[in-house]
Formats: structure tokens, C-alpha cells, sequence
């Protein structure tokens, strides 16, 4: 005992002259001191111990990473844009247009298909460095059929940038975008483009986004001159003018403001500090009483504003012309969240699905989402946003939603479709993986916890073609393609028709399938023959029914035996549920274990109505009574009854079809609007909206969407091809009787074949 202590006290003695090595003391201070000692060293001394506490390793790496998406509606300029950027940030060394007379096309737009249609397809994911910034960035399609790519890209941004026309506006796409942001919680900065372009109105462009996005917002910037006087901005924060001067805008040149925009400067810059004041409190204190505001206070108060979503900042510029993409980089660093900043919740497996708010810094476990995938020459590439903790080339992770443990074997930085290898990545960075075999949306983590990160909504397709393989020898290659295309897309969809043994696919609309057919014939040299666009009807009831079936066959041996009573009802408007099934039924008529195959037979008689053949929805089966023998029931009859009592029951509950109605959105020259008013009304379609733009008429209107197939064409000729519309899926509404009895003999003579 006595040893123990005295070697207690040595240690102690030794951990003194190590903390106070001036101290000349010959006798060794009793334990308690030497504690004491010890506590104050840790307690009150400034050590370098407590400083690297405040301020961890990863904390100056992590504020300065952004990652940004620029989302916006089709034609907007968003390429170009990034185009831009990707070039004043030193990533490309040379600028080629979208749809560029050197045949290159944009670096963004990686796919032959999306360089020869100008349109961007799959989100590619790059990044570059910006003032020592670390900027990730992802170039987002602006196509209404491609809404998945939107909002995947959506769900691991921690900031965007929403761009608009100045000559088109606020369009329908922008609202979509706009509502999944909202979905997603990201705050975002708004890019007036083109106002180089004639007719260029960036005023009314806001006025726009405040009355039809509902944005509380307000311009960082005015411009100097429009159109083709278009020269250059002001800086409406710092008060500075910006010329862009070289032959590509590379020169940023800051000037005083021109005397003749001073007034219009003050008016714009009251307006902007009013718009922010009313959102945040540190600055309305100020504005109140009459303080000066100085450049840092209304910098800080919008960067507060945009982070807590209340308040959108609007820069202005043309990306084409090389004017505004510096500042708007520069408004990037000063206005979006860095991954800190960001609330980011997963789904605890072991608990419940309880939701954990991560920590998002690279000190917690590792938690990745796959978002994105890609088939490579040599394997699959997955794109992964890690949310918490760090990655490194060779760790071993597991795929939450499989259960699989696997080896990280190449880890590196994408830029658009060239691969940069790195050794290791930390919370808040996007990365490209290969080698993971996974599906879109699974979660990686180190192990040690079962966390999975919420899932993303996925639209119902609405539109299904047939195809299949010309020649009977690329029958490997098409299932190969059609699989990778599933696992890539969660929009798309692939099964086969029962009657026809044909293959169908189905999707987000006409482009949708057209891409992908088009991307089968070039990425795995298979020829496809397409039928017919086919729309996914649906079948529902309109009234309560009483169903009481019984099955009974006798063959021998053990017979089959069930009866099954009850009724079937319409689910109320806006259930969440499409089919229910509730078991009512008082006693044990029918032993329980039957009721799950009862169950499972009414849910495969609603698979297909018996109108055209289509899935039943919003249909409530309740079971009230039935029998069964001690001997003949079994799970086969009494699901053979449900089957039987459905199909019974159905054509009593007046089942009608639903089609799907698409919302279109129509521009077109005032001259023709009559001419495609008519037409649309030839269509079944119902006008909902009506505005004037300039010499432009935009119509909004609910049209069938069996009635659209083949409508650009139509409406290039009706408009001498200056017309455009843009459509997205609204609902599913019932036919009118006369359609209803066209469907329904068009689908006899196929079943009495």
C-alpha cells in the first residue's frame, strides 16, 4: 500500500517539474497539490490544447466549400453559365458555345446526344476554386422530363443558383424548380441572364418572381445600359460600378458609379436595405433609427437572410456576353451556406427510423449519399456526397440499404467527364467512387451506425412506349442497357405487357423515352423498334358495392373452399394510400391466417380493371364476413375468392377511367393565339391562364395528355414555328363518357382475340 502511493507521488512530482520545470523544489509536493497543480494547467492556462478546441483543423477547409447547383427553365443560359464560370475559375482554358459553330459544344454537356440536342441531360458534377474557395458544382437539366435529375442533384446542394431570362421571364419550369428548392430547404440566389438580349426586362423579371414564386426579393445589382447598350453593372452593396473588359470578360474593372445613375442607384440600394430589413432584425434596427448602413453590416444582414431562406438576392448579367459572372461568383462566397451552415437529417434503421440531425463535420462517423450513377468504360461511377465524417481511398464502407461491405478501391473529384484521383475526402465534398455496386439514393457509412438519409420523392411516368431489339442477337446488350438505365433513373421504368410479351418502358414524357432509346442505339449499338407512345391510364370506382363470393370446386381429392363478404368503396379525394384493405369482420369466420392471402388477391384483382385493363386506384375493400371448411380452404382458394369477388363486385361500383392531364404552358405571338386556342379546345384542353408578355401571348391550359402526342409539330405549323410550350403531369382525371366508350371498345377486340 504504501509503495503504491509513493509511486503515485513520484508520477505526480514528475508531472509537476514537467508543467513548472522552474520550480526548485527539493521535496516532492503531496498528491493533492500536485492534482491541483494539474487542474489549474488544464482549467485556467491558455494552453494551445484549448485553442485547437475552438477552432478544429476542418473548420477554415469546411467554410470555404460551397456546393452550389444552377437550376433554371430550359433555355435559360444555365450551361452557358457554368460554361463561364468553369473558365474565369481557371478549369477550361477556352470557351465553347451549347450549340457552337466549332462542333465542340459546352464542356458541361459530356453526352454526344446532349451536344448534338443543345439541351442538358444528366446533372454532371464539377467543381473549381474561386478566391481559395472550393466551389462543387452541379449543371442541372432544365427539361421538365428530366425532373428526377432536378431534384436528385437538389437533395445534396447546400445552396443554388435559380436563373432566369430577362426577355422570358418567370416560366413554367422555373416554378417547378422553384417548388422543389422549397421541397428541399435550399437557399438560393436568383441570375437574371440574357440582358443582352432585345427586349431585355429585368425589372419585370422580379416583379415577376415576387408575385408568381412568392420570393421575398430585391436586385444586388443594377445594370448600365440594356440590350445591345448593355456595358456593365452596379454594385448596389459596396456601391461600385463594374466594367468587364478582354476578349472574354476575363478583366474585372471597378469604377465609380456614373453620375447619371446615382439617383437611380440611391432609389434601388433604399429599396434593397427596406426588402432586407424586413427579415432581419439587426438591420432594421439600424434602418430605424436612421444609422448609416455601411457595405460589411448589409452584406452580413443578407447573408443571414438568404441562409435562413427568407430573402433572395438578384444579380444580373449575360453569360454570353461575359458581363456579371464574377460578381455573381463573388455573391456565391458572400451569400451561400457552407456545409456547416446546412441542417442535415438521417433516418436512424436502429431505431425506428427515428430522424438524427449530423453533425456535418468531418470529426463525426462516416455518412454518404449515392445520388448519382454512371456506367463508365470501366465500371460503374458513383457520385457520393459525404454529410458527416471522412473518406479515404481504401477504407472499407457499408451500403446501409443492402447490407454489403465494400472496399473503397479509387476515390476521386469529377469534372464533368474526366476523373481527378484523390486520397482522401471529408464532410460537406462531393466525390466519384468506382467500383460501388449500389442504386441510386442507397447511403454509405462506416459500420458503426445503420443511418440512412431520407428518400427522394419519385414521380409517377406517365407515358410508355414498346420496344424491342431489331435483331434477336442483341437481346443481351438491350437487357443490359435497360438495367443500368433503371438503376441510373428512378423515373424509368421497364416491364413487360402480359398479352403482347412486348417490353415496355415508361417515363417523364415523348423526350424522356426518346433519349433513352437514342442513348441504347449509341452507348451499346443495339437498333430498337418503338411502337406507339401508350398513356398510362387508370381505372377507379364511383360508388359503394356489396360483394359475397363464393368459391367452390370439388376435383377428388382435397377440393378449394373459401367465401369471402363485404363491400367496396371510393377512398375520399387526396388519400395518401391508392388501395386499403381493412378486415371488419367479428369472429373466426375465416381463421387469420387466410386474411393476408385475401388481402394479397384483391390487391392483384386491382392490378388490372376490368374496363381496359389498367391498375385500379383509390379503392377501399372492406371484409365484413365469410366461410371456410375445415378440410378444402386453403391460401390458394380464398384467394382465388378475392379475385372472383372483386371482378363480381366491380362492375356494380360504376368504375370509370382516368387519364393522365398535363399542365401546358404555351408562348406564342399574339397573332396566332386564336388559331391554338381553337386547336387546344379540339384537344379536350380547359384554359386556365391567360397573360400578355411583350408581343407574346402565354396561355396556360389543362389538356389530356392522350391528346398531346405529336403537338410540337402541330404547333410549329400553326405558329410558323415561333411558338413553344413546355408540359408537366398534373393529375389523373376521369374521361369523358364518349372517350371512356372509345377506350373500352378499342380494348375488346384485343381480348377476344
Amino acid at each position: 500500500m504504501a509503495r503504491s502511493r509513493s509511486s503515485t507521488t513520484r508520477l505526480l512530482y514528475t508531472l509537476r517539474s514537467s508543467i513548472y520545470p522552474s520550480s526548485r523544489s527539493p521535496a516532492p509536493p503531496s498528491p493533492i497539490t500536485a492534482l491541483l497543480h494539474l487542474q489549474r494547467h488544464y482549467s485556467a492556462a491558455p494552453s494551445l490544447r484549448e485553442k485547437d478546441d475552438k477552432e478544429p483543423w476542418w473548420k477554415e477547409s469546411m467554410d470555404k466549400v460551397r456546393n452550389i447547383g444552377i437550376s433554371a427553365h430550359i433555355d435559360s443560359g444555365k450551361t452557358t453559365l457554368t460554361e463561364r464560370v468553369l473558365f474565369y475559375t481557371g478549369r477550361i482554358h477556352e470557351i465553347h458555345e451549347v450549340r457552337g459553330k466549332d462542333g465542340v459544344g459546352a464542356k458541361m454537356d459530356s453526352m454526344e446526344l446532349e451536344r448534338e440536342k443543345g439541351i442538358t441531360i444528366q446533372s454532371a458534377a464539377t467543381y473549381c476554386t474561386w478566391k481559395d474557395y472550393q466551389i462543387n458544382i452541379i449543371d442541372t437539366p432544365g427539361h421538365v422530363d428530366f425532373t428526377i435529375e432536378v431534384e436528385r442533384a437538389l437533395r445534396v446542394l447546400d445552396g443554388a443558383i435559380l436563373v432566369f431570362c430577362s426577355v422570358g421571364g418567370v416560366q413554367s419550369q422555373s416554378i417547378t424548380v422553384d417548388r422543389q428548392m422549397k421541397r428541399y430547404e435550399v437557399p438560393r440566389v436568383a441570375f437574371i441572364n440574357k440582358l443582352d438580349r432585345m427586349g431585355a426586362d429585368p425589372w419585370k423579371v422580379l416583379n415577376q418572381a415576387r408575385k408568381k414564386l412568392r420570393h421575398h426579393s430585391a436586385a444586388v445589382q443594377i445594370p448600365i445600359g440594356l440590350e445591345e447598350d448593355f456595358q456593365g453593372l452596379v454594385d448596389l452593396v459596396q456601391l461600385k460600378a463594374y466594367y468587364f473588359r478582354g476578349s472574354s470578360g476575363e478583366k474585372v474593372e471597378t469604377e465609380e458609379i456614373p453620375a447619371d445613375m446615382l439617383a437611380m442607384a440611391t432609389e434601388k440600394r433604399r429599396e434593397l436595405i427596406e426588402s432586407v430589413s424586413d427579415v432581419d432584425d439587426q438591420l432594421a434596427e439600424l434602418f430605424l433609427s436612421d444609422e448609416p448602413i455601411s457595405s460589411a453590416d448589409l452584406e452580413a444582414a443578407i447573408r443571414r437572410a438568404t441562409i435562413a431562406r427568407k430573402f433572395i438576392p438578384v444579380f444580373m448579367g449575360s453569360a454570353f456576353k461575359n458581363k456579371g459572372v464574377q460578381p455573381l461568383l463573388d455573391g456565391v462566397l458572400c451569400y451561400l451556406p457552407n456545409p456547416l451552415e446546412v441542417d442535415n437529417f438521417a433516418l436512424d434503421q436502429s431505431n425506428k427510423e427515428e430522424k438524427v440531425k449530423l453533425s456535418g463535420t468531418p470529426a463525426g462517423r462516416m455518412v454518404a449519399l449515392a445520388f448519382k450513377l454512371e456506367e463508365r468504360q470501366f465500371g460503374q461511377l458513383t457520385y457520393l456526397r459525404i454529410y458527416e465524417g471522412i473518406l479515404r481511398k481504401g477504407d472499407f464502407i457499408t451500403n446501409i440499404n443492402t447490407g454489403k461491405k465494400i472496399k473503397v478501391s479509387k476515390l476521386g473529384r469529377m469534372h464533368s467527364d474526366s476523373m481527378e484521383d484523390i486520397q482522401e475526402a471529408h464532410a460537406g465534398q462531393i466525390v466519384a467512387v468506382f467500383g460501388l455496386d449500389c442504386a441510386s439514393g442507397d447511403t454509405f457509412t462506416d459500420g458503426s451506425v445503420k443511418y440512412t438519409m431520407t428518400s427522394m420523392s419519385v414521380p409517377e411516368p406517365v407515358v410508355s412506349l414498346a420496344v424491342s431489339p431489331v435483331s434477336k442477337d442483341s437481346g443481351k446488350q438491350f437487357s443490359k442497357a435497360l438495367n443500368r438505365f433503371q438503376r441510373e433513373d428512378p423515373t424509368f421504368r421497364v416491364g413487360l405487357d402480359p398479352e403482347s410479351g412486348q417490353t415496355i418502358i415508361s417515363g417523364m414524357g415523348e423526350l424522356h423515352l426518346e433519349v433513352y432509346v437514342e442513348r441504347i442505339k449509341r452507348e451499346y449499338k443495339v437498333d430498337a423498334t418503338v411502337g406507339k407512345p401508350r398513356v398510362n391510364f387508370r381505372e377507379t370506382i364511383t360508388q359503394r358495392a356489396e360483394f359475397d363470393y363464393l368459391h367452390k370446386k370439388q376435383s377428388g381429392g382435397q377440393g378449394q373452399y373459401g367465401r369471402v363478404c363485404g363491400y367496396m368503396e371510393p377512398l375520399p379525394a387526396g388519400s395518401e394510400t391508392k388501395f386499403e384493405f381493412d378486415n371488419m369482420m367479428i369472429g373466426q369466420a375465416i381463421p387469420s391466417s387466410f386474411i393476408s392471402h385475401i388481402e394479397k388477391g384483391f390487391r392483384e384483382a386491382a392490378n388490372s380493371g376490368s374496363l381496359i385493363g389498367f391498375p385500379v386506384e383509390n379503392i377501399r375493400v372492406v371484409l365484413t364476413d365469410g366461410a371456410s371448411h375445415a378440410v378444402d380452404s386453403s391460401e390458394l382458394a380464398f384467394r382465388l375468392a378475392s379475385i372472383y369477388a372483386f371482378r363480381q363486385c366491380y362492375s356494380k361500383c360504376k368504375p370509370v377511367i382516368l387519364e393522365p392531364v398535363m399542365m401546358v404552358e404555351l408562348k406564342v405571338p399574339t397573332e396566332f393565339q386564336g388559331t391554338v386556342a381553337g386547336d387546344l379546345n379540339r384537344r379536350k384542353g380547359i384554359i386556365v391562364g391567360n397573360d400578355q408578355e411583350g408581343d407574346d401571348s402565354v396561355v396556360n391550359a389543362l389538356v389530356p395528355l392522350n391528346n398531346m402526342f405529336g403537338y410540337s409539330t402541330s404547333l410549329r405549323s400553326m405558329t410558323q414555328g415561333k411558338g413553344e410550350f413546355t408540359m408537366e403531369y398534373k393529375e389523373h382525371a376521369a374521361v369523358s363518357s364518349d372517350v371512356q366508350t372509345q377506350l373500352i371498345n378499342a380494348h375488346k377486340p384485343k381480348t377476344t382475340e
